[in-house]
């Protein structure tokens, strides 16, 4: 929902602009809503759901870029404890959806082609809200898994980890940002246990006029009783990828032992340097995916 009308001040109401942003909330969510009423593109939903209930399970939404989602799977299937992984395409072109489908078959990873997003064009992170809102209405929610988490396609583990251990001990973490006094979990990782969470009316998209970027539309519904202060936390920190590079044209992120490439943001003619980066920074921990890969063989 929009924020709350007293938020606004006397200028913005000179402006209507309460009204024209409750007008702009309502259309916005009569189109994500005929959205996830789209039957998938691709992929067994019942088996997904059958494979996922009462498990632990990662997704990720994935877009037109299959060596970032194989460095991703790779990496996640020797180093991060889960019982399922499922790749929600978000793609617009078919010869992209059969790479995603050939990369996620290779590696055991469930596959859902999602219907065509009406967002992907215009807004990418209203695109990637409503791919997450198709798959919790139309997988997760059905499912009842055990526990779940949404990984950011160009987020990568480097070191063994569980992060479904934290939801012992709380209903869902993640990583923190802030909008103003709101704050909610950023949608490139966040967990949450489905038997706090599955009966709530969850909504993982945005609330653009309250400043919440993708996941924050959940204000209302989890994070505005909850105190911050006992979610669990990593440490982040920004770094160069590209020396000699403006900082802001090319960096990474390291989030905790996790290295985000931080791939919508920056100068996009730079990005097949910055990927040659992120792959050498991740040659130790590929290097110990390919020797468990060969142990097992």
């Amino acid at each position: 929902m929009p924020k709350a009308l007293r938020e606004y001040d006397w200028r913005q109401w000179l402006r209507l602009q309460p009204l024209l942003h409750a007008l702009k909330t309502a259309r916005y969510q009569r189109i994500d809503r005929s959205f996830v009423r789209q039957p998938a593109k691709g992929g067994d939903i019942r088996d997904i759901r059958a494979a996922a209930r009462g498990r632990h399970v990662l997704l990720t939404v994935a877009f037109g870029d299959a060596q970032c989602l194989e460095l991703q799977l790779r990496l996640t299937g020797e180093l991060v404890r889960r019982d399922l992984h499922i790749v929600a395409d978000n793609s617009i072109s078919d010869a992209s959806a059969d790479e995603n489908r050939r990369v996620c078959a290779d590696h055991g990873a469930a596959y859902v082609r999602l219907p065509a997003n009406p967002w992907t064009v215009k807004n990418p992170s209203r695109s990637h809200g409503a791919a997450l809102n198709w798959m919790w209405h139309n997988v997760l929610k059905p499912a009842a898994p055990a526990a779940f988490g949404f990984l950011d396609q160009d987020l990568f583990p480097t070191r063994p980890c569980d992060p479904f251990e934290p939801l012992e001990a709380t209903a869902f973490y993640g990583d923190l940002r802030w909008a103003g006094a709101r704050w909610y979990l950023w949608a490139g990782y966040c967990f949450f246990r489905f038997d706090a969470v599955g009966r709530e009316p969850l909504d993982f998209g945005l609330d653009w006029f309250a400043g919440l970027d993708t996941g924050g539309a959940n204000w209302e519904v989890l994070y505005r009783d909850a105190d911050p202060n006992t979610v669990p936390q990593r440490p982040i920190t920004a770094f160069a990828a590209l020396p000699g590079i403006e900082f802001r044209q090319a960096y990474c992120e390291w989030r905790g032992s996790w290295l985000h490439e931080v791939g919508l943001d920056g100068n996009r003619s730079l990005k097949a340097k910055k990927r040659e980066a992120v792959l050498r920074l991740l040659a130790p921990a590929l290097e110990v995916s390919a020797r468990s890969a060969r142990q097992r063989n």
